[in-house]
């Protein structure tokens, strides 16, 4: 039976972020994607002119009909959107047997705001339930109340979110001061680095999504978290480096390059 990997998370029609660009990288993993929807975007490469949020009975009810028929090895979350919504996945995934990825997606490449005020103070219901919380600086500045923009600033930042009650950390290096792009892996049992280099272009659109779903295909997998967080951030760096040619504002990373042999 193939290995299972679920997303919960919203649409981006353009393809490059949410659930589209979750299911790719899945696929690209060698992992059977199967998805919840929490909320539909109208956006491309340049705008996003709308969102609107399912209803948390409506979200509860998939979650419950994919888990049941279609057990996943592994979850993720994305963009929630709103507080009801946030509660009844953090409720949820307390019964869940397997490892969850939280990306705490709060506004959108272009600026459009992704989780309301009432979801973000109701955020730590959700922290306390997942394996590992992904926030890039900007996230976890906004979660911590702190300044996010040097690699320190980082670390004390993922130390403050095991205070606030996350079993792991990841912030991303995307926003981080410096030449190279440096994500912190935070745990009780310290901090590790993982350092490449920073590519320099606007083919970001996903970027947070993209990782989170790689790690996730590979903790699916049984790759440890460092080994995952390691693998994931190689393989984004490819596609970032790769990306290009799609849309005519922030376009998306390269889906199509291979995890290849390297997926644990």
């Amino acid at each position: 039976m193939p290995v299972v990997a679920l997303t919960i998370a919203g649409s981006d029609p353009s393809g490059g972020a949410g659930i589209q660009a979750d299911l790719k990288t899945f696929h690209q993993h060698g992992v059977y994607g199967t998805s919840v929807i929490t909320l539909l975007t109208v956006q491309n490469t340049q705008r996003v002119s709308r969102v609107e949020v399912m209803g948390a009975d409506l979200v509860r009810e998939q979650l419950e009909a994919v888990v049941e028929d279609v057990p996943p090895r592994a979850a993720k979350t994305g963009a929630l959107g709103s507080a009801e919504v946030l509660l009844a996945v953090a409720e949820a995934a307390a019964g869940f047997a397997f490892p969850l990825v939280v990306d705490p997606v709060m506004i959108s490449k272009h600026g459009a705001s992704l989780m309301g005020d009432e979801a973000r103070a109701a955020f730590g219901a959700l922290l306390r339930v997942a394996t590992v919380v992904t926030p890039n600086a900007h996230e976890a500045a906004a979660l911590t109340g702190r300044k996010v923009e040097r690699v320190a600033e980082g670390e004390d930042a993922g130390r403050a979110l095991l205070d606030l009650g996350a079993r792991a950390v990841v912030v991303k290096g995307g926003h981080l001061d410096g030449d190279d792009a440096v994500d912190l892996l935070i745990t009780p049992d310290g901090i590790e680095r993982f350092v490449t280099p920073r590519i320099d272009t606007r083919h970001t659109h996903g970027t947070g999504c993209t990782f989170s779903a790689a790690l996730t295909a590979r903790l699916a997998r049984g790759a440890s978290l460092p080994e995952a967080v390691e693998g994931a951030k190689g393989w984004l760096t490819e596609a970032l480096r790769t990306a290009g040619g799609i849309g005519g504002g922030i376009g998306p990373v390269n889906h199509f390059v291979s995890a290849g042999a390297e997926v644990k």
